[in-house]
């Protein structure tokens, strides 16, 4: 595992995953604020470990599996903070609703996942970059988060219906992206049951 700037930054997120956990159920009055503020830093290392991973030409293969593992570990963290959340119940994200939207969301990091590495095998794994459709997804989506950990009104709106419908967003942009994935991979799926034929 070489050890350079952009694996420290990802192995970092990774450590700030149980930190903004336990910040959330702190008993003060600031632990959904400081919570938020771990889950930015985090989301912050993410953007800046691909960037510097490219500028300073230190990609590795360590990087490109450590990466999205980091990523889906710490949005499947912070969604099961916010569901666990008794006082967002007051809202539409509690409840069955929500448990949907968690589904999409994490079955499609599974799957989307799962099709990489397929694709990987085949030395096809950039035929399924990620789209632009996909980047909107994962902003909105750690907008949505970063909004239901802090909980507390922004300029008098309320973050948590902010936030809520953002997740909401995401949701559609993760069914959307998912499907021009599988688009871009089914002619080579189809080709393999051909071949094993």
């Amino acid at each position: 595992m070489p050890l350079n700037a952009p694996n420290i930054l990802t192995l970092l997120r990774i450590a700030l995953i149980p930190v903004f956990v336990l910040v959330y159920f702190l008993p003060v009055s600031w632990a959904h604020a400081g919570s938020a503020g771990f889950f930015l830093l985090a989301a912050v290392t993410d953007w800046l470990d691909g960037y510097l991973a490219r500028k300073l030409n230190q990609s590795s293969a360590f990087g490109a599996f450590l990466d999205p593992v980091a990523d889906k570990l710490m949005v499947a963290a912070a969604l099961i903070l916010i569901a666990a959340n008794p006082s967002l119940r007051p809202t539409l994200i509690s409840g069955p609703l929500f448990s949907v939207v968690i589904l999409i969301i994490i079955g499609r990091e599974i799957a989307v996942s799962a099709l990489r590495e397929w694709m990987a095998e085949l030395g096809k794994r950039k035929s399924i970059a990620v789209s632009y459709i996909g980047k909107f997804k994962t902003g909105a989506q750690m907008t949505a988060i970063l909004l239901l950990l802090y909980e507390h009104p922004i300029a008098g709106l309320s973050a948590s219906r902010i936030g809520e419908i953002l997740l909401y967003v995401a949701a559609l942009l993760t069914l959307w992206s998912m499907g021009i994935y599988l688009k871009a991979a089914w002619p080579e799926l189809i080709k393999a049951d051909k071949d094993r034929l």
